[in-house]
């Protein structure tokens, strides 16, 4: 790989970052009010790609890490990832590992703009979001209970998980579709 395409890496990179920082902090206020943080994860994943996507994943957690305000609410800090939503975070990382898998499983396949390679994209994401469910939920339960005291596995569910599923779905659905769009105007991947 040349330096002008490190550069180009870098930039994407951090690009997405920003992305996924600015989205963390637009909140819909519903019933149980969410952010559009994991629409921006799906959305960098079907733009760069598991390896440039997961890089961004991870500089997003990693500013957040050192205390720049990145997270839902504007804030940051090592306290934000050890509470009790931290995991569902760090959860990020396992969609975006998940994503590079089924990129390197699956191959021309995956990045193939057919209705098979768009079902193996899809499938891909809505795996990592149950993974990002189970640790976060998994996280929670124990940050909780060291806190609080321990709760039941399905009320820690009915809190974290249930109120977003169908909105996490709807936003993987519309980043599926922007990204797309997007990827004809920007020529990325």
């Amino acid at each position: 790989m040349d330096k002008t395409n490190k550069i180009t890496d870098l930039t994407y990179i951090s690009l997405a970052a920003v992305l996924i920082a600015a989205c963390s902090w637009i909140s819909v206020p519903l019933t149980v009010p969410f952010t559009l943080q994991t629409f921006a994860v799906f959305c960098v994943l079907e733009l760069l790609g598991g390896k440039r996507g997961t890089a961004a994943i991870g500089l997003y957690i990693l500013l957040g890490a050192v205390g720049v305000p990145v997270f839902a609410g504007f804030t940051g800090g090592v306290g934000r990832l050890l509470g009790t939503t931290g995991g569902y975070i760090i959860g990020f990382v396992f969609t975006g590992l998940l994503y590079w898998l089924g990129e390197a499983v699956f191959g021309e396949a995956f990045s193939n703009r057919s209705k098979a390679g768009f079902a193996l994209r899809i499938a891909s994401l809505v795996l990592g979001l149950a993974v990002c469910y189970a640790f976060g939920t998994a996280w929670f339960m124990f940050v909780y209970a060291r806190q609080t005291g321990a709760i039941a596995l399905g009320t820690a569910l009915s809190w974290c998980v249930l109120p977003f599923i169908v909105p996490d779905l709807i936003k993987l659905g519309l980043a599926v579709v922007i990204a797309a769009r997007l990827r004809r105007i920007i020529h990325l991947r």
